[in-house]
């Protein structure tokens, strides 16, 4: 363990294999920070550096440094108790909720938002949840002092949910043209000065850089998508579920829109599917070409999101590398997002938000973390659970 004051500002890292993120791996680097920032990822046996000029060294020696994790589509932080109404803030009412914003309820005070950070994920797509257009998302970190010093990236996206009741299918999809065409000629071609907050929430979808997650799953629902996404020209649509996304290869190729891939611990939905497919979806999109990342919706999901690693590590063992395994849960989630120009890798210039586990961290068996960063902030390796564990062994030892 560390021994350091939580103002320290040049902080210096020995001796640890670096996952870069990227599909690269450095033995026995060396990682400096400087305030916010990593000023350099270098062979630590190759180098020499004075003492003098760091406020805190820590020699992590056999150990292995990653980049933060990051949960995309998740109500971490928008909910504590399912089952108690008062904690759930991420379900707003009515169908068309776009000016709705999942930063302004994030609660950096999470019990749960603890307890996942210390399994390394930093940082969570806070996403809200109903209707048709459920509201905007928000890139969050899993460490603050308040929603604001927590925030990453503000409405970063709109979330759209498709229809996929066959009986109205139909007219269901109509109405989404519908309200996107008055969106679209909202943003594009007003003349007059009236503001309407919902149609302004979606102005940036049309005109910035926005994206645009549409949460679907069938091939029906897939196909349309993409035929949605080029009639209003999104600049950024990401499909977010994708079970079939293997089946429709090469249009989704072709239409270069990421997939948000459901979550991989779960069953087949069809019973003639593989019992593996999940475990197998991720390597079937990479051999395709399709750009994807893995997500974690789907029941108890805050709870779940510290197995976000493990999920990750299951991939390992149907077709992707332990490399390409952690660039699913870090580089490509920052990719899809927008924000991997500071997040995603452990690259010179970016934000020193990553951490230090004594064995591989997509192993459940040696995911165990020395050290945390979070823009360069040491942040607490313990949690509650870890207290109440250490304070009952103490009590029953005693007795």
């Amino acid at each position: 363990m560390w021994s350091a004051t939580l103002s320290a500002q040049r902080i210096l890292l020995l001796h640890g294999t670096a996952h870069i993120g990227n599909g690269n791996v450095l033995e026995s680097a060396a990682i400096g920070v400087v305030n916010d920032r990593i000023t350099f990822v270098k062979n630590s046996l190759t180098q020499s550096f004075s003492k003098q000029d760091w406020d805190t060294i820590i020699n992590c020696n056999g150990q292995h440094f990653y980049p933060s994790l990051v949960s995309a589509n998740n109500t971490l932080g928008l909910t504590e108790i399912d089952a108690v109404r008062a904690t759930r803030d991420f379900n707003d009412v009515g169908d068309w909720n776009p000016h709705v914003r999942a930063q302004v309820a994030y609660n950096v005070e999470s019990k749960v938002v603890e307890t996942t950070r210390t399994n390394g994920v930093l940082l969570v797509q806070a996403t809200p949840r109903g209707g048709w257009i459920s509201g905007s998302s928000a890139v969050m970190k899993l460490s603050g002092w308040n929603w604001e010093d927590a925030t990453v990236l503000a409405d970063d996206g709109i979330h759209l949910n498709w229809p996929y009741d066959p009986k109205n299918y139909a007219t269901q999809k109509r109405d989404i043209y519908s309200f996107f065409e008055l969106a679209k000629t909202y943003a594009t071609d007003r003349d007059d000065q009236i503001s309407d907050l919902r149609l302004e929430a979606m102005k940036a979808c049309f005109i910035a850089n926005k994206r645009v997650y549409i949460h679907a799953e069938s091939i029906q629902q897939i196909v349309d998508i993409i035929d949605f996404a080029a009639s209003f020209q999104l600049a950024f649509p990401v499909i977010v579920g994708g079970r079939d996304a293997h089946l429709v290869g090469a249009k989704l190729r072709d239409s270069k829109i990421p997939i948000m891939l459901s979550r991989v611990h779960s069953l087949p939905s069809r019973e003639d599917d593989l019992t593996f497919l999940p475990y197998q979806m991720p390597s079937l999109l990479k051999a395709q070409g399709i750009p994807f990342c893995i997500q974690n919706d789907g029941d108890m999901q805050p709870m779940n999101t510290r197995n976000l690693p493990f999920q990750a590590g299951t991939t390992i063992a149907y077709g992707l590398t332990a490399e390409e395994a952690l660039k699913s849960v870090s580089l490509s989630v920052c990719q899809i997002m927008g924000i991997d120009k500071d997040y995603g890798t452990l690259e010179a210039g970016k934000k020193a938000t990553f951490f230090v586990s004594k064995g591989p961290a997509l192993d459940m068996r040696t995911n165990q973390l020395t050290t945390i960063l979070v823009d360069g902030k040491l942040v607490s390796t313990t949690n509650f659970q870890e207290q109440l564990y250490l304070k009952y062994r103490q009590k029953y030892k005693a007795e």
